[in-house]
């Protein structure tokens, strides 16, 4: 799997190739090793003001794409290029200025959007798992398959670049086994403890579908990931916001939509069926198809809006 990057910020072009060349190691010292997935990033040519229409592979050679971006706004023509020419193709987006307000180098945020564009491409995947509210304790709820999330505000560094912590494939266990590492780094929490199967650290948080209520959810571990949360929800949308399906009009799980900004539907919503006339069509009047005409009126789909985490 080759994800293009594509560098959109004022960062010269030698500074995002020093992290990839790290991220690139993890990936295939650290996460292949333990997942048997891999994958490599490779710089492209960014997008231009005036791109090739005629020719979009140009701008995009790999299997997937991460954007890289420094103002949240930046990104609007980005997003309608590929949702035009790229369509069906992974993507995910790093904005430098979140990466800033949540304290995180911007190389940690790629880290972490990279590895989890690997472990779940298309954001499909749920795996079944306790809940992750000990009040909720005995109840079956189907987590996301991250990578990173629960581990999020943990990070370690490959030749002077920081990248992100990850969870292991034994993470995602019921039942959790003695001596087994749940996650890469596997340091011990303030209670002493490590990262239990389906559990949370300091900093992070779960997403999960829950059958009961019919909603995608997510539990926060503390106030910190709570925090990291909501600057996130600024980007109003993300690669993996097609996971809020019962939340279409909220940018994140956590309700909380910033003043300065519109909430952005974030999956695909289907148009509503027109109701039918009651009123019958005269007589000698048929439809194209030879059928009796119903009504005149013409049912207009919905435009909708597609999105990823």
């Amino acid at each position: 799997m080759i994800i293009s990057v594509i560098n959109h910020t004022n960062m010269p072009d030698v500074e995002v190739q020093q992290a990839i060349r790290a991220i690139n190691v993890q990936i295939e010292q650290d996460f292949y090793p333990y997942w048997s997935i891999g994958a490599m990033l490779r710089l492209e040519g960014a997008i231009a003001e005036d791109p090739d229409l005629e020719n979009p592979a140009a701008n995009m050679r790999g299997d997937a794409i991460i954007y890289l971006e420094d103002e949240i706004g930046d990104n609007k023509d980005t997003f309608g290029y590929h949702d035009l020419h790229f369509s069906g193709i992974p993507f995910g987006f790093v904005f430098t200025e979140i990466s800033r307000q949540m304290g995180e180098p911007w190389q940690v945020t790629l880290s972490h959007e990279a590895l989890e564009l690997i472990g779940d491409a298309e954001v499909n995947r749920l795996i079944m798992g306790p809940h992750p509210d000990p009040k909720e304790k005995g109840r079956l709820v189907f987590h996301w398959y991250e990578m990173c999330d629960a581990v999020q505000a943990e990070s370690y560094e490959i030749h002077g670049v920081p990248v992100s912590n990850f969870v292991l494939p034994l993470y995602f266990t019921v039942d959790g086994e003695p001596g087994s590492r749940n996650d890469f780094l596997s340091a011990k929490q303030l209670d002493g403890k490590r990262l239990p199967s389906f559990g949370v650290n300091r900093g992070g948080y779960i997403g999960f579908y829950d059958p009961v209520s019919d909603k995608h959810d997510t539990y926060f571990a503390d106030d910190l990931a709570r925090r990291r949360a909501e600057i996130k929800s600024q980007a109003g949308f993300a690669r993996r916001g097609i996971r809020y399906k019962s939340q279409v009009n909220k940018p994140f799980a956590t309700g909380h939509v910033p003043s300065h900004r519109a909430a952005v539907s974030l999956v695909a919503q289907s148009p509503k069926r027109p109701k039918r006339s009651a009123k019958r069509a005269k007589p000698g009047k048929t439809s194209r198809s030879g059928a009796p005409a119903t009504s005149k009126s013409k049912s207009k789909a919905g435009q909708s809006h597609s999105g990823a985490a």
